[in-house]
């Protein structure tokens, strides 16, 4: 988390103006080493995380995506529902809105697996 706020700035520099390109920019020159900077800090990134990603592969494929997938049959539409309501005992409700068309069928017996 410590090297967001650094790659954020970054990021939000290198989005200058295109006028700033021109060969008559007397900031060419402290530019061109400003983006040769955040390439390598990029590339750097890269590297660091791959091999975590790669280990973290597995999971996303095997418990994630078939989480998110039955997620997004449970949900639907994200727009027919409401804003989540916190309990104070701390369950949280989603609510479906009163205007939304009724939900698609969940599955055999009307049951959802909690």
């Amino acid at each position: 988390m410590k090297r967001f706020a650094p790659l954020a700035l970054v990021a939000a520099l290198t989005a200058l103006p295109a006028a700033a390109q021109d060969d008559e920019s007397p900031y060419r020159d402290g530019l061109e080493l400003f983006g040769e900077g955040a390439r390598s800090i990029l590339e750097g990134l890269r590297e660091d995380l791959g091999p975590m990603l790669d280990d973290m592969r597995p999971f996303f494929e095997e418990e994630m995506l078939p989480f998110i997938a039955r997620l997004g049959e449970l949900i639907d539409d994200i727009a027919a529902y409401e804003m989540p309501e916190r309990l104070p005992n701390g369950d949280i409700i989603i609510r479906r809105s009163p205007d939304a068309p009724p939900p698609p069928p969940i599955g055999e017996n009307g049951e959802v697996e909690l």
